[in-house]
């Protein structure tokens, strides 16, 4: 017979667990992030966030940030500790006003402790008080703060809000925003949303931007810098404010005639896909030197080089068009990618046929046709492209061809009564590729499996019969008026 021996520390260590309420063991920390397999660590888990609160200053000549974060959210777990994700160097943390100790974690996690445990279904307001040279932050390798003669600007996919507030940072957990910065006089501070007010004090002017729809936060965007603002209302109603750096030199004349169509094209747009989704539509040309644009909600964000070879609407229409696609209606995995690039390609076909350039069936033919069998591009799967290829060519073109299949066999009519409900049916939501197979197939009342399996998750190209191309077999295809600018988008948008 052997005898176990506890240890007289071991044996109080056991007496004391025993005196703890049962309910106790079940306090966790939150998961370092939220379950994403693209992006492993971006999101949290523990937590569903329902507004954030910004109060900033930003001084451009030394690219300092200052900063007080609060955040409103709700636990969906008994939390002994939780994390954001944030870069920024932390002074103080508060977690429904006692201080919570906190570290840092990893690449990019900010990990509180609150003074006592979290039961789940808590509300639990976050104040995060913090400081720091974004510019001077990396994380995986990169940074996302990208600094401009005159000021800075936060916009990136799938991840920029690190470098200027801590958050959940993943498309599946949406919030409204309050946003107010203070900048030196005779600068200005632009975010997503309507201006609430600006006023000038002691020598900073301080602008509060309130987004009331719920928001991505890689869709949070925010701009420092002397710019020119124009202001307008689209003839269907939708109040348009834009902004141009005061230093673009030769771009300025095409950045303005392109971003300036921006209320034409939201009304376009509305006969599509519904009414416009948000309080406000706009975009902004800052100084940088990146190459691509993107969707930021409600203030889209465009760089310079989008306009060096001229007026670029085509840009334009696929940007405002992810204000349904991607920004109302968002991804609940960055897998789903395709309902957010596809869907803004296809805005662009249906534009080039607006604009007399090509007709969407004969941007498929050209896409089908441009391709052989044995081309890399039809082993990447819009519907799950992987991490690597999320913003590859065959996520938009093949995607886009995808979507005139679709049309073709469900016909006209469902197949416009379906781009125009899905907006409104996951409104200010987030969804999946197998939730639009499903609406799709509700809306039509055709099965739609095995068309959505062949041209968004099958590694090959699709026979010619479920192309359905209007070309003839083995003819050469007409490469459409508008093909260049639109792959010019492509290159542009994918980074």
């Amino acid at each position: 017979m052997h005898r176990r021996i506890i240890a007289p520390g071991a044996l109080a260590a056991a007496t004391l667990l025993l005196a703890i309420p049962a309910s106790a063991a079940s306090y966790a920390p939150g998961a370092p992030g939220i379950g994403d397999p693209y992006y492993p660590s971006y999101g949290n888990g523990g937590y569903d966030v329902s507004h954030y609160d910004l109060r900033l200053r930003y001084q451009p000549k030394t690219d300092e940030l200052q900063g007080t974060a609060t955040v409103l959210a709700r636990t969906t777990q008994d939390l002994s500790s939780f994390d954001l994700d944030f870069l920024l160097d932390v002074s103080e943390v508060r977690v429904n006003g006692t201080k919570a100790s906190f570290t840092t974690s990893d690449e990019h996690e900010l990990v509180i402790t609150p003074k006592t445990p979290l039961a789940k279904g808590t509300p639990i307001t976050v104040v995060v008080r913090y400081r720091g040279v974004p510019s001077t932050k990396s994380a995986y390798g990169f940074n996302a703060w990208h600094r401009t003669p005159d000021g800075a600007v936060a916009a990136d996919e799938p991840e920029a809000a690190w470098w200027w507030f801590p958050s959940n940072d993943h498309p599946s957990d949406k919030a409204t925003y309050d946003v107010s910065v203070a900048v030196p006089d005779g600068t200005q501070a632009i975010s997503n949303g309507t201006l609430q007010s600006s006023g000038s004090k002691l020598g900073w002017t301080t602008y509060s931007w309130r987004q009331n729809k719920p928001q991505a936060t890689y869709l949070a965007t925010l701009a420092v810098g002397k710019f020119d603002i124009t202001t307008n209302t689209s003839e269907g109603g939708v109040p348009v404010v834009n902004a141009y750096s005061r230093d673009l030199g030769d771009n300025d004349g095409a950045a303005r005639a392109s971003v300036e169509r921006t209320g034409e094209v939201v009304d376009w747009l509305s006969g599509y896909f519904g009414p416009y989704p948000f309080s406000s539509a706009g975009g902004y040309v800052p100084n940088t030197t990146t190459g691509y644009a993107l969707e930021t909600q409600g203030r889209v964000y465009y760089s310079p080089k989008q306009f060096a070879k001229g007026t670029n609407t085509s840009v334009v229409v696929h940007e405002l068009a992810h204000q349904w696609y991607g920004d109302d209606v968002s991804v609940k995995g960055w897998k789903d990618i395709w309902l957010n690039e596809g869907f803004a390609t296809y805005a662009q076909w249906l534009w080039s046929e607006h604009e007399g350039e090509g007709t969407p069936q004969e941007l498929a033919d050209y896409v089908y046709a441009s391709h052989p069998a044995d081309d890399s591009f039809w082993t990447v799967k819009p519907g799950d492209p992987g991490p690597d290829d999320q913003f590859d060519a065959a996520v938009y073109d093949r995607g886009a061809a995808a979507i005139q299949a679709l049309r073709n066999e469900v016909g006209d009519d469902a197949f416009f009564r379906i781009l125009k409900g899905w907006p409104q049916a996951h409104a200010y939501g987030n969804a999946s590729v197998a939730d639009f197979e499903k609406y799709a197939e509700q809306v039509s009342g055709k099965p739609l499996a095995g068309l959505f399996d062949t041209w968004l998750f099958q590694p090959s190209k699709p026979a010619l019969s479920a192309a359905r191309s209007l070309a003839k077999p083995g003819t050469a295809v007409a490469r459409p008026k508008s093909w260049q600018k639109i792959e010019a988008t492509h290159a542009a948008h994918g980074h």
